[in-house]
């Protein structure tokens, strides 16, 4: 990909710009420098909202397909550069390059969806009381909006902020994680040289509570997308409602699976190992729960417990690697301090530290199964973003959906059956956002609403048609003809 400066630059109003202070980015695999990551500051989030305000207007009078050939220019890019964009990511945060490169893929396909937005309908026509009047809804964007993005998705969670965000004509300021801020720079990159005009899209870098903080707080900023822990949403929630802000919310999720006793086990087992070791169990979709009817449990234990101890931990970008590092050691270290906890209440397989085979100088570990936990443990109530899972024995469908329901989250959940009825039953009454049968609690389509319930998420849904929710505001038009 052709680069004008370093692929870790701040961008502002068309220009990109270095910063006075820099921060490492490591491998997490390695330790090695990958680069040195613009420090952004308050300052640069006010020259940043201010270009995004001067744009805005001409932005917003294109017309949507105009605005649209944008996004596919960069899904052209982004789809070229896939293999070494994967790369970056593996080497940046630590995701196998298998993974690395579906995500990749993705990213470009949701920009090339949100392109398609631009010829459907976009308002609705009524019936008027009043003989002669047209009466209808338009839809016009929301304004300069603020996007704050995680570090797990670096490449898809970009994607689907900003493409919805800029062919409904809104400007943006984005705020990339640390951890993973060159891969995701690369979306910016590709916009900007498929020739974006200067000020639609700005980007700064740097620590959450300075730029993050000055995004959220700006009074020329309409409206807040956000993913991330929940503990900081509700600070961003409470922050951005003084300024009556719009504000969208994806956070965590303590994702549960229930596994009937008409269950195809084996199949069950791939799927929650999937579930809840890919990408390190670093994904807020991830299986965190598993309540398990006691005629099957000892088969499902040892078969998840037998996967999860084959499952190949290595350094992404070697051949054969299931499992890649997790993001940083601050990471690794909260992750392997509430296994030791767990250790305390229960029973564990894995959960340790590896540093075997040249390891040693990342942030690996084993994957953790967990049994025999209280029920008001901290695995069965609280969101540990790593690759563990805890395991439950149930008696039946009641039990198993009072306490798949017993958390603050309401992200994601599954059931493994062959019986229709109890499928239905469980669509019904789980309390997720999204619902599987028989398939694993990660995994999202580009077409279709994303989002969680309660704890887990707040405003309008992200991706497919519900993003239109956040990224525009309705009005309603009564047209009557002047008198003749």
């Amino acid at each position: 990909m052709t680069t004008t400066k370093s692929d870790a630059a701040l961008l502002i109003d068309g220009t990109w710009e270095e910063a006075e202070a820099t921060t490492e980015d490591r491998d997490p695999g390695t330790g090695e420098v990958v680069a040195e990551l613009p420090r952004g500051s308050a300052d640069d989030v006010d020259r940043a909202v201010s270009a995004a305000r001067r744009a805005f207007g001409e932005w917003s009078a294109l017309a949507a397909s105009a605005r649209a050939k944008y996004l596919i220019a960069a899904a052209d890019a982004l789809e070229s550069d896939v293999e070494d964009w994967a790369r970056l990511m593996c080497r940046e945060m630590g995701k196998p390059l298998a993974e690395s490169k579906i995500e990749c893929a993705r990213a470009a396909a949701i920009l090339r969806f949100f392109a398609g937005e631009a010829h459907r309908p976009f308002g609705e026509h009524y019936e008027s009381d009043n003989a002669g009047t047209w009466l209808f809804t338009r839809r016009q964007p929301t304004g300069v909006t603020g996007i704050i993005t995680p570090w797990n998705f670096p490449a898809a969670i970009p994607a689907w902020k900003l493409a919805p965000a800029l062919v409904f004509g809104n400007t943006v300021v984005a705020k990339f994680a640390d951890d993973a801020a060159v891969t995701s720079l690369r979306v910016a990159r590709a916009l900007y040289d498929a020739g974006l005009p200067k000020g639609v899209l700005n980007v700064v870098t740097g620590p959450g509570s300075e730029v993050g903080a000055a995004l959220v707080e700006h009074p020329e900023i309409d409206a807040i997308s956000f993913t991330g822990s929940t503990d900081v949403g509700h600070g961003i929630l409470q922050s951005a409602s003084k300024s009556a802000k719009k504000v969208q919310l994806e956070l965590g999720g303590h994702n549960p699976v229930i596994v009937r006793r008409d269950a195809d086990v084996p199949a069950a087992v791939a799927a929650v190992a999937l579930g809840a070791f890919a990408s390190a169990g670093q994904k807020c979709t991830a299986t965190r729960r598993i309540y398990v009817n006691r005629a099957v449990y000892d088969d499902f234990a040892g078969g998840l417990s037998e996967r999860a101890r084959d499952l190949v931990v290595g350094y992404g970008l070697d051949e054969g690697t299931e499992m890649g590092p997790l993001v940083n050691e601050a990471q690794l270290q909260g992750v392997l301090e509430a296994l030791e906890r767990a250790a305390k209440e229960g029973n564990m397989q894995g959960g340790r530290r590896l540093t075997d085979d040249g390891l040693d100088k990342g942030c690996y570990m084993s994957p953790a199964v967990l049994t025999d936990l209280p029920h008001d443990s901290e695995f069965a109530s609280d969101e540990v973003f790593g690759p563990a899972v805890a395991l439950w024995p149930v008696d039946g469908d009641d039990e198993a959906l009072e306490l798949a329901n017993r958390t603050t989250y309401g992200l994601s959940a599954a059931i493994f059956t062959r019986d229709l009825n109890a499928a239905k039953s469980f669509v019904e009454r789980i309390e997720a956002g999204i619902v599987h049968v028989n398939s694993q609690t990660a995994g999202a389509e580009v077409h279709v609403p994303f989002g969680g319930l309660a704890g887990s998420g707040y405003g309008p849904h992200e991706q497919g048609r519900a993003a239109r929710e956040f990224y525009t505001e309705q009005k309603t038009v009564y047209l009557d003809p002047a008198p003749n």
